[in-house]
């Protein structure tokens, strides 16, 4: 089924998208699937071109594209794991903050109109790159025997409660922190977009009213660009911080004992 070129304002019926191709199949293409995927290549296609054209005196486009990547490397890898390790893990730090920056900002692009993040996959997959990359990063510093004993038991413990902060590390390290990570962004983009969903259709029902209730239109429209504007900054925000809490827990992984 084709899709439908008419700009619609953000609805609660974003989260349950028509199938467009192989209904009832596993593969099913919704909506969002297109969202995700347009995000996706619109964010390969800014690569590419930024990197075929680099020069030594940068233009603009090359300038912020150089701002962003500097950020990730500066004020992430390298501020929380060092330049050592920071090296190493940048390509996958810098592909979390770019890919999860790119699919929550589809939430304020018209016709578009939800965040990739905005449903359960894709924070889903983050949240697992995430958590692979940081137990394969305390595998391969100190073997896995050694890696479970620094995550599990923190030095000092009293023998007696070992088994209980173990349990209670092995809950916090291997559940909570992956889970936590995917439930933070998916939490806040679904509630901006919940949030666009009222004000723009209290702007739609006041209108509708043809009574002095649409003079109330003018205030939530207003509100309804403001806080488009706002997502924006959540957009970015929420992208930095998937990104340096993946950095802490790889830093966390790698280090000599808790």
């Amino acid at each position: 089924m084709a899709a439908d070129n008419e700009f619609h304002p953000p609805s609660i019926s974003d989260f349950f998208p028509e199938v467009l191709l192989f209904e009832g199949t596993p593969f099913a293409f919704t909506r969002i699937s297109m969202v995700q995927l347009i995000a996706t290549a619109v964010l390969v296609l800014v690569l590419v071109i930024g990197a075929r054209r680099m020069t030594v005196v940068p233009g603009r486009f090359q300038s912020v594209l150089e701002l962003g990547f500097g950020f990730v490397r500066e004020q992430v890898a390298y501020q929380v794991l060092g330049e050592k390790d920071g090296k190493r893990f940048l390509p996958v730090l810098t592909s979390l903050f770019f890919g999860i920056l790119f699919l929550n900002l589809t939430g304020i692009i018209p016709f578009l109109n939800i965040a990739g993040t905005a449903v359960a996959g894709a924070p889903l997959m983050f949240a697992l790159v995430a958590y692979v990359v940081f137990v394969y990063a305390g595998l391969k510093k100190h073997g896995p025997g050694r890696f479970l004993k620094n995550s599990l038991v923190p030095s000092g413990v009293p023998v007696l409660i070992v088994p209980l902060i173990a349990l209670i590390e092995l809950i916090s390290i291997f559940v909570a922190r992956p889970f936590s990570l995917f439930l933070r962004l998916l939490a806040n983009m679904m509630v901006g977009h919940l949030m666009l969903v009222l004000f723009f259709a209290a702007t739609q029902f006041f209108l509708m009213s043809f009574n002095w209730f649409s003079i109330l239109a003018a205030g939530t429209l207003a509100m309804g660009f403001a806080f488009t504007l706002f997502e924006i900054f959540v957009a970015a925000l929420q992208a930095y911080i998937f990104t340096i809490l993946t950095a802490v827990y790889i830093q966390l992984a790698v280090a000599e004992e808790h």
